[in-house]
């Protein structure tokens, strides 16, 4: 077999199948590694909750790269579940290394739908990582193939959970993963502080009732003490918070001015431990498709402060010193920031023969007619060149008014 452009007859669950059949006359390979599933009997994936059993194998330019493996199959994400190219979350029987990345069970695909650079979550969860966050999301480009169907340009990126090879923290009844949403979410369990600010329980994910009263006190008694007098004393803040790690986590949203930045896909770590709390801790970092301007709300210009006016930073701010901190974060690591352009030429130069196949199963470059398109090109290169624009801008206006 040294190319499989035609379809095989072989089912997929044939004992005697090596692998799953690609069909790529179509969508030839273009130099990223091809990812082919499919579902049992050829089963829709039509909701989020619902685990469609698949097969799944990884390609080369032309012919399996890997084993045909088991995995279930279902939708994913909030808004981006309901845009023509929608994500998937995905569950292996067993855990493996996807593309080099840690071994793990869960992962996700992001359609990466309304940004037409496909760049935005890569690029960030790189820069978390140069900044040396704690942990940032491993993640791998790839074209989907899915019931003999091409789907596009996703990014295979590592589920956010707790586990050792990602967020490593406990797993018990005073350890929490958790995240600050919005209403829309409808699933886990929720709770809102006394800022009104809503809160998704992620590990532990059913928390008994003392777990949970745990957290939401912790919480109510930081933002009392962030509206107290208190909060004038940098140490004092030290004592609730990781401040080196609010102001990093503070500094990517900022700079790609990230629209969800406020409201929600904001994961935050805290733990009790011997009965010692410990500082909240921010991240990791999630879901930039809304940033770096690619967004109709008229906040994404690159102008102005967007994060600091909002949730806890609002009063974070107050206090002198810790403003002093942020300043100096930016002119430490600034060149770092800038870097970001590089990452965005070179990988750019990775999806560019993709893209052609991208925007030919999705011709949406010239589609500006609304959600969750505003913006229009006439090519992949414009798509790319209008972020770069947008991040010089942006580093401009932030070294002129720090």
């Amino acid at each position: 077999m040294s190319s499989c452009s035609i379809w095989s007859e072989e089912s997929a669950t044939d004992s005697n199948s090596t692998y799953l059949p690609l069909d790529d006359s179509e969508y030839p390979y273009a130099g990223l590694p091809r990812l082919v599933i499919e579902t049992d009997n050829f089963r829709q994936i039509n909701n989020k909750d619902t685990k469609v059993p698949a097969h799944f194998q990884f390609y080369g330019k032309s012919k399996p790269s890997g084993p045909i493996q088991d995995l279930t199959i279902r939708g994913r994400g909030n808004s981006s579940f309901v845009m023509t190219k929608y994500g998937y979350k995905i569950n292996l029987a067993e855990k493996d290394s996807m593309l080099g990345m840690p071994k793990d069970r869960e992962w996700d695909l992001v359609s990466n739908f309304r940004d037409k650079s496909m760049l935005l979550n890569y690029i960030t969860y790189q820069l978390a990582g140069i900044l040396g966050d704690e942990y940032h999301p491993q993640c791998k480009f790839l074209e989907l193939f899915l019931n003999r169907q091409y789907q596009g340009i996703y990014l295979l990126v590592e589920h956010v959970k707790v586990s050792k090879n990602r967020v490593n923290i406990a797993k018990n009844d005073s350890s929490f993963l958790f995240e600050k949403t919005t209403e829309t979410s409808t699933n886990g369990v929720l709770f809102t502080s006394s800022l009104n600010y809503i809160f998704k329980f992620d590990q532990p994910k059913e928390p008994n009732t003392q777990s949970q009263e745990l957290l939401e006190n912790h919480i109510n008694e930081f933002e009392r003490f962030l509206q107290s007098k208190n909060i004038y004393s940098l140490d004092s803040i030290a004592q609730w918070i990781d401040i080196e790690d609010f102001i990093r986590y503070y500094w990517i949203q900022e700079f790609t001015k990230n629209i969800d930045g406020p409201r929600r896909s904001i994961f935050l770590i805290w733990e009790k431990k011997d009965g010692i709390n410990t500082p909240i801790k921010m991240g990791p970092v999630w879901d930039f498709d809304l940033g770096y301007g690619n967004s109709s709300d008229k906040k994404a210009v690159p102008d102005q402060w967007l994060i600091r006016n909002y949730g806890w930073n609002r009063f974070l701010f107050k206090n002198k010193e810790y403003k002093k901190r942020v300043r100096d974060y930016w002119k430490k690591n600034r060149t770092i920031f800038v870097a970001t352009l590089d990452s965005i030429d070179s990988m750019s130069k990775k999806l560019a023969k993709a893209s052609s196949n991208e925007f030919k199963r999705w011709p949406v470059l010239e589609n500006d007619s609304g959600f969750p398109f505003f913006r229009k090109f006439s090519n992949y290169q414009e798509a790319v060149d209008a972020i770069k624009s947008w991040i010089e801008q942006r580093i401009q206006w932030i070294d002129e008014n720090l």
